[in-house]
């Protein structure tokens, strides 16, 4: 039996409450052993709204590029990052956060309430915001976010497998795929690898662990 699709319960909910601007926020990458992680903040226009918005693994890769254009036409939209070092230095739920946070402070319009994908709000998070579980099938804005979250952070990972090549960048989005396992072992660590995941951290302290 197929789930429904995404709607606007959540935002007419929101409108009911006071709210005039609700923004969709959800994240990408944050299972991968490189590369940053990526979220987007989409406040949809409900008059244009492009047809089709699901969640982005739902859809196919070529179904995600053209709902992307015509978001990024048809909507308020703005994407950000927390990179490998804050990945590390923070952990990767903290990175994923701060890009959630950047992404909604990037937004031309402030938001007076946030759609958040997942179950947890921001530390950092000074808005009225709620959390939804699947909200990227759920909320029509959530499900924006996430395809241009996912558009974006897979073409970063396109144009840094071109710098990098050997390790499948270009197809596995940094994941740790048989073939990216095989450029660790081949090609070794790049600065673009998380090194506090343990696959990474097992690699690049392998010697010192044989030795002690």
């Amino acid at each position: 039996m197929n789930k429904p699709a995404p709607d606007l319960s959540f935002e007419t909910a929101a409108k009911a409450n006071g709210h005039t601007y609700i923004a969709g926020v959800d994240e990408v990458g944050r299972g991968p052993w490189a590369g940053p992680v990526c979220a987007a903040a989409v406040i949809l226009d409900a008059q244009d709204i492009p047809e089709g918005l699901n969640d982005s693994k739902k859809l196919t890769a070529k179904r995600r590029e053209a709902l992307f254009s015509q978001i990024m036409q048809k909507a308020q939209v703005s994407i950000a990052q927390a990179s490998v070092a804050e990945i590390d230095a923070q952990n990767i739920l903290r990175a994923s956060h701060l890009a959630m946070v950047r992404a909604i402070a990037g937004l031309g319009q402030t938001p007076d309430h946030v759609l958040i994908d997942g179950n947890m709000i921001p530390r950092d998070l000074r808005l009225s915001a709620q959390c939804i579980i699947k909200g990227d099938g759920r909320s029509l804005s959530i499900a924006a976010a996430s395809i241009v979250a996912k558009v974006w952070r897979d073409r970063h990972m396109v144009d840094l497998a071109q710098q990098f090549p050997g390790y499948g960048w270009e197809t596995n989005a940094g994941y740790g795929t048989a073939q990216h396992i095989k450029g660790l072992g081949t090609l070794g660590v790049t600065p673009h690898h998380r090194h506090s995941f343990k696959p990474i951290h097992n690699i690049l302290y392998q010697d010192k662990n044989v030795t002690d």
